[in-house]
């Protein structure tokens, strides 16, 4: 008989025991950015088979066991160095896709320390060729209005970065920036001499029509994250970012995963079409998800994270980051109160870079 969740134990690095949870899908990060800085840290964690994480708003220690990880879902700006794990992750069963945030603020500087967007489209198309399209997807996250930065040059940066990924990505996830709810943004844009333009409702449908007037050429997949204004007119949805659908379509040959999600590959039957003839029917439900060996899969129960904001779409999952930890320094950032402490945690982290936790705190 398998022992619950609670009971569940793992052995530490100094040899002793404790409780841990063990979670089936993993996210990477929410909280900073694992493949951009913490790739070796990671992936030697998976190794060892367990990492700790701190709760960011009771300070409590855990730790999270990769024993019965089956996918992993990454978050980042520069993926790069991941592309020489992606084989190990194979190797172990283990599926995944990348949240890939691909903007373009290199005139205003509000990525100060994010690689050149030339080599960032170049990682994308390198990714894809490892994983597949529709395992790497296109974020343009957040949308930044300012006094120098409008709807229109918004959709050309989008519009230069589409052209570059056609081919190459089926979907566009964007978000607008709502700077007042989020006191570390405020601060932060602040606090960097940002002069921000708050969203409205008459801007927001101004750029997801023009958005859908632009994507005539693409045919992307267009969804919005967190956002609670519906654009569906323009043909644009709420998005899953952590998405059970995708999740069965790139890690359905797990058989653990499928059970975790409560999903299962459709069996087609058979109907008689007259006296002398039978001709198989697949009887495809119409949310059914289509799997590259040609047959389909359904989802049988909700996923989705009831922890999670709002208007927040994703399933639940396990994020392994820690706030305070990016030194992408971006001049936006909601995961960093403030840049020393980032650049602070990092150099932290270059001391002890294996650590259980990705400070070593």
């Amino acid at each position: 008989m398998a022992k619950k969740q609670e009971d569940r134990t793992i052995v530490l690095d100094n040899g002793t025991v404790a409780k841990a949870t063990f979670p089936v899908v993993v996210s990477a990060s929410r909280s900073t950015d694992i493949p951009a800085f913490y790739s070796d840290w990671f992936f030697h964690r998976l190794n060892k088979g367990y990492s700790a994480w701190t709760n960011p708003f009771n300070g409590v220690k855990s730790y999270v066991s990769y024993e019965d990880t089956k996918f992993i879902v990454f978050w980042s700006k520069n993926p790069r160095p991941i592309l020489s794990h992606i084989d190990d992750l194979k190797k172990k069963g283990i599926a995944c896709y990348i949240q890939y945030t691909l903007n373009d603020y290199e005139q205003e500087r509000l990525e100060k320390a994010v690689r050149p967007i030339t080599e960032r489209i170049e990682t994308f198309k390198l990714l894809v060729e490892k994983l597949g399209k529709g395992a790497v997807i296109w974020r343009f996250d957040p949308l930044i209005l300012t006094e120098t930065i409008g709807v229109d040059d918004l959709l050309r940066k989008i519009e230069f970065i589409g052209d570059s990924l056609y081919g190459y990505t089926e979907k566009l996830v964007f978000s607008f920036a709502d700077i007042a709810s989020y006191r570390k943004v405020k601060a932060n844009l602040e606090k960097n001499n940002i002069r921000y333009k708050e969203w409205d409702e008459s801007s927001m449908m101004e750029f997801a029509s023009k958005l859908a007037e632009l994507n005539k050429k693409w045919g992307y997949e267009l969804a919005t994250c967190g956002e609670k204004i519906d654009i569906e007119q323009f043909g644009i949805k709420h998005n899953h970012c952590v998405d059970d659908k995708l999740i069965v379509r790139l890690g359905y040959r797990s058989p653990e995963l499928m059970k975790f999600l409560n999903a299962e590959i459709l069996q087609p039957h058979v109907v008689q079409q007259d006296l002398f003839a039978m001709e198989e029917s697949p009887a495809i439900p119409q949310d059914a998800i289509l799997l590259d060996n040609g047959e389909y899969a359904i989802i049988n129960k909700s996923n989705k994270d009831k922890g999670q904001r709002e208007f927040c779409g994703c399933m639940k999952s396990k994020d392994i980051g820690e706030y305070n930890t990016c030194p992408h320094l971006c001049e936006y950032c909601y995961a960093n109160t403030s840049k020393e402490t980032a650049v602070s945690n990092w150099q932290q982290h270059k001391k002890s870079p294996f650590a259980e936790t990705i400070t070593d705190k």
